[in-house]
């Protein structure tokens, strides 16, 4: 399929999302293996690849495993792309500012991102205010995700289905107007998780709390700070708060809805229509990370390589528990072990990215004031998702016919609170929801 001829796509957007962009301000986490290759810039490698060189970025969170382990375990080049860079990112406007300069101004080409995110720099949500066509290759995870309270709460008793949590809101209001839920980044995932809870408990986001945007790493910190009451983030985050008992775990995000999309792995649309077969190798490779991520045998390993100071920079401790499937809520609640809803790489389709998911994500940004009412998103997706090279990539990573998805829809959806959401009709979906910015 021909991508983005696609600079003639241009659809006209609100503000560009909050967030200041430093386009430096990442830590370079090249491999320094002297054995790897170098192509000179003017001359394709002789592997048959367009490139072998690609710059990606990632942030400190669990579910950007797959891009450390393609790395650390030699995957990259074991698909001919020997010379890439995986490069920390203090933000995800950090992530956004640095797609849209590219590798040849000194950013990324590619990332580990927020699967709405490239939908909406593709929708002109940038620095510039200009489109940044992007290409969703893979998704990296499924669930994995919480939201967490401030300790404050832990007798109000906050889980997944609190009626009282509206009663609750206001009483702390009345103390505390200002009242604050911290998400990483306006229209992704955690942003849409926070607003879905709140909302089917019977609390307007727009009018009954502030939600706020908060880098991944810097969430623990401000919860101690007492700048917010609730927060919404990845891995390992919400387990650090809990093990150095700052705040409680009110839900992981698997219960609101069973095996929902989380991250994706983007890259720029025309660094893919130029490469792509590179892109095709990228792919492949992360694809390979994510089958030994998923492995039980490798998670102590993985912990031990990703918390590493180059890495996370974060205890091993904070991590394995949510992988394994550990969920210690932190409040009243027994810990669960081998909760059927963890983070998978790999397991049950989840590095598939699914068209109908993507769908989703794009009705609640509607939803939410984001984008347009107006934005044809069945043809959006299309432009942005690129299920057709996946497929060709699991092909090359030697994944099994039976194993790759036959169709771009998983179908109905069915959230925690009995809501559908028919990928088919998703004007009816956004029709029956009650809250809505609009």
């Amino acid at each position: 399929m021909s991508q983005f001829t696609r600079r003639k796509f241009i659809v006209s957007v609100g503000a560009a999302a909050a967030g200041s962009v430093l386009i430096n301000a990442c830590t370079n986490n090249k491999s320094t293996d002297p054995k790897a290759a170098t192509t000179d810039p003017g001359k394709a490698p002789a592997n048959g690849l367009e490139t072998n060189k690609a710059r990606l970025g990632f942030i400190a969170l669990t579910d950007s495993s797959p891009l450390i382990i393609a790395l650390e375990k030699g995957l990259f080049k074991k698909y001919g792309m020997t010379d890439v860079e995986v490069i920390k990112q203090a933000s995800w406007p950090v992530t956004s500012g640095n797609l849209e300069v590219g590798s040849a101004g000194g950013g990324i080409d590619g990332a580990h991102i927020l699967s709405p995110m490239p939908y909406l720099l593709t929708l002109g949500k940038t620095k510039s205010k200009q489109p940044l066509p992007m290409n969703i290759l893979a998704r990296l995870n499924t669930n994995g995700q919480a939201i967490s309270i401030a300790s404050s709460y832990k007798e109000a008793k906050i889980a997944l289905k609190s009626p009282n949590l509206k009663e609750v809101i206001s009483k702390v209001k009345a103390a505390k107007p200002d009242l604050k839920a911290a998400v990483t980044f306006p229209g992704g995932t955690h942003d849409l998780w926070m607003r879905y809870w709140l909302s089917a408990n019977g609390v307007d986001p727009t009018k009954d709390i502030s939600i706020i945007p908060v880098p991944p790493p810097q969430m623990v910190a401000n919860m101690k700070a007492g700048t917010m009451e609730m927060f919404c983030v990845g891995e390992p985050w919400n387990n650090q708060l809990v093990n150095n008992k700052i705040g409680s775990i009110a839900l992981v995000t698997g219960e609101i809805w069973k095996d929902h999309p989380e991250k994706a792995f983007a890259m720029r649309a025309d660094w893919v229509e130029k490469h792509p077969k590179a892109a095709q190798a990228l792919t492949a490779a992360i694809i390979e990370a994510q089958q030994w991520c998923d492995k039980a045998e490798n998670k102590e390993e993985l912990v031990k390589i990703v918390s590493d100071a180059k890495w996370f920079k974060v205890p091993p401790a904070d991590i394995l528990g949510p992988l394994q499937g550990d969920v210690n809520y932190g409040d009243a609640r027994p810990p669960v072990k081998g909760f059927a809803n963890a983070m998978k790489f790999w397991a049950d389709n989840a590095s598939y990215p699914y068209q109908s998911h993507d769908l989703w994500f794009l009705t609640e940004n509607i939803r939410w004031g984001y984008i347009p009412a107006t934005t044809d998103i069945k043809a959006l997706v299309k432009k942005v998702n690129r299920s057709d090279i996946w497929k060709l990539a699991a092909k090359q990573a030697g994944v099994k016919e039976a194993e790759i998805p036959t169709s771009d829809s998983r179908g109905v959806e069915t959230f925690f609170d009995g809501t559908k959401f028919d990928p088919a009709k998703p004007e009816e979906y956004l029709k029956g929801l009650k809250f809505k910015a609009a």
